[in-house]
């Protein structure tokens, strides 16, 4: 990092990090998780699934608050482990993943976004792309 500069990389950490966790706790409230266990209506969530995305979560807070190095790495995993998972949501349809993550075809497709997004900034920055100049 040079001269009062942040990094891209983990702004966008911290920010993933957040979102997960927030949608792992909603995933748990009732009313935003109807009894179909379908999160705002549209995402078939359950115990495992709201879990996942909470560890996912906490995992990318971290990172997004630590380094830039750990933050890459972190969406070089996530990236991979995501897309692993969407492929896999694709091959089970509307059955669960793995015989325990609940999925759908929204679900399967949100992972596919955030495999494509969590690959272009593991993967796809360099170095000098992941630091601006304050």
């Amino acid at each position: 990092m040079k001269g009062g500069g942040y990094v891209v990389t983990k702004t966008i950490a911290t920010w993933f990090g957040v979102v997960l966790i927030l949608v792992g706790i909603l995933g748990f409230i009732p009313g935003v998780t109807n009894s179909d266990h379908m999160l705002l209506g549209i995402f078939h969530v359950n115990t495992a699934h709201n879990i996942i995305h909470l560890l996912s979560g906490i995992i990318a807070l971290w990172t997004g608050m630590t380094s830039a190095a750990y933050a890459k790495l972190y969406f070089q995993i996530f990236g991979v482990v995501y897309a692993l998972v969407a492929i896999l949501g694709f091959v089970a349809g509307t059955n669960d993943v793995l015989g325990f993550i609940a999925n759908n075809m929204a679900d399967t497709w949100l992972h596919v976004v955030i495999a494509v997004v969590a690959l272009f900034v593991g993967f796809g920055t360099k170095e000098e792309e992941m630091v601006k100049a304050a």
